[in-house]
């Protein structure tokens, strides 16, 4: 009887990783451009948010809070790499440059701005940041993947 119930459980087991690695083997191409495309949509508004909201002159003045050196030609720089590495990724032109300039461009903000306000993204922690970076580095080593122009 154990051994039965046990064979049942291993069975169902075995179908059940079947099942489900058989539905979503399917996917696997389309994984790499949806990181891409939410991931490339978040830079790109972040951009543009930048540069028709606060514009260049209200980002130098950010960074200036900041302390930041020569604020306002990094606050043209900061707001081209969003746009164009967020188009970028979303396309999938250039995406492993794409990634490695928004890397540089986070890490900058998680020690200049983040990591000093804590965790949690509420008070303006590491969180966010983190989740970025992060999507940033999987685009960067797996590459654009099937879906893109650039492939």
């Amino acid at each position: 009887m154990m051994y039965t119930i046990g064979r049942q459980l291993i069975l169902t087991n075995l179908h059940m990783r079947n099942f489900f690695h058989h539905r979503t083997e399917k996917w696997h191409d389309f994984a790499p451009f949806l990181l891409r495309l939410v991931t490339g949509l978040i830079f790109l508004m972040h951009g543009w948010q930048k540069l028709t909201q606060f514009g260049v002159d209200g980002t130098a003045g950010f960074l200036t809070s900041l302390n930041f050196p020569a604020p306002e030609f990094f606050a043209v720089i900061l707001i081209w790499v969003e746009i164009l590495g967020g188009i970028a990724l979303i396309t999938g032109i250039m995406t492993r440059w794409a990634a490695k300039l928004l890397i540089i461009n986070m890490i900058i903000a998680l020690f200049v701005v983040h990591v000093s306000n804590g965790f949690f993204v509420g008070s303006g922690g590491v969180e966010f940041v983190l989740l970025l970076i992060t999507s940033l580095t999987v685009i960067m080593i797996m590459g654009p993947g099937r879906w893109s122009v650039n492939k």
